[in-house]
């Protein structure tokens, strides 16, 4: 095991790395506040608030901030001693907003649709996440641009609906522009995982997941 001041340099330098699902942008700490903000325009955070959202020290978030600021990116104000930070206006802000949604919005735009399709279904949606490529890229991993996204949904009741469930990855995929694929388990099947007699599930289990945040009401946004 690494010493702890080791993994917190590894840490560190995986923040300060080219993200791989938009290797343009500066770093991943970088695409999380553009992700933060870009996606969620009439959110306002203080620089506090925004590095523990993208997980990220408030010294590197004031860093990235000051330079989308300056170039018009991000906007900022003072209210009392706080200063808040939103998304900016204009042309370029809402071109890069659209490379961003297709990059890094899965997370919340599929949140927010299996959100409305739990609602419709009466909470028997019991946990959304997502793994493959998408997930592994993400998460760091190096790779092509994923060419879907692929969406793990636990359900409590063997008899659900799935027309719902497929109705609310074709309104995530119509948002996201890339292909969306569910696919549903029970809960009963999914605490089976791991134990070599399902090997979808064997296989979703040692690859990368990256859980979905549902809004409580549907129509919220999530968290990017």
């Amino acid at each position: 095991m690494l010493p702890l001041r080791m993994l917190r340099i590894y840490y560190r330098r995986m923040r300060s790395e080219a993200p791989p699902l938009l290797p343009i942008l500066r770093s991943r700490t970088q695409a999380g506040i553009l992700a933060t903000l870009l996606l969620n325009p009439g959110l306002e955070l203080t620089q506090t608030e925004l590095a523990r959202r993208v997980d990220a020290s408030v010294t590197s978030v004031s860093d990235e901030v000051r330079r989308l600021v300056q170039a018009g990116i991000l906007a900022s104000r003072t209210l009392g001693r706080a200063r808040l930070i939103r998304a900016g206006q204009g042309p370029l802000v809402d071109a890069l907003a659209e490379v961003v949604l297709r990059a890094f919005g899965p997370v919340q735009i599929v949140g927010e649709e299996f959100a409305m399709a739990r609602a419709q279904l009466g909470g028997v949606i019991e946990r959304v996440a997502l793994f493959g490529s998408w997930a592994a890229r993400y998460q760091g991993e190096p790779g092509h641009d994923p060419g879907d996204i692929d969406v793990l949904v636990v359900v409590t009741d063997v008899g659900v609906d799935r027309e719902t469930i497929y109705a609310a990855a074709d309104r995530s995929q119509r948002r996201l522009g890339r292909p969306v694929n569910p696919t549903v388990v029970t809960t009963t099947r999914w605490a089976g995982r791991g134990s070599g007699t399902d090997q979808l599930l064997d296989e979703i289990t040692v690859r990368t997941l990256v859980p979905v945040a549902l809004p409580t009401e549907p129509g919220t946004k999530g968290e990017a």
